[in-house]
């Protein structure tokens, strides 16, 4: 999804979907160590992006709330 996307999100959703990434990584670094290769190589670090974002975006919206 795009940030812009994200924002529209609750807290709770974006929490949701970083632990659903988080979750997608682990299992793609774990299909790569025992098979030896992905499906998408370049899913890895399109989903390490995505967890990024995901940790700011919460970031922001948490220090909204402080506001």
């Amino acid at each position: 999804m795009k940030a812009h996307e994200l924002r529209e999100l609750t807290i709770t959703e974006l929490k949701a979907r970083l632990e659903d990434e988080k979750q997608a990584l682990q299992d793609m670094k774990f299909n790569r160590a025992i098979a030896g290769q992905l499906e998408n190589p370049a899913r890895v670090p399109m989903t390490r992006r995505e967890i990024a974002r995901l940790h700011t975006i919460i970031t922001e919206k948490e220090q909204e709330g402080a506001e």
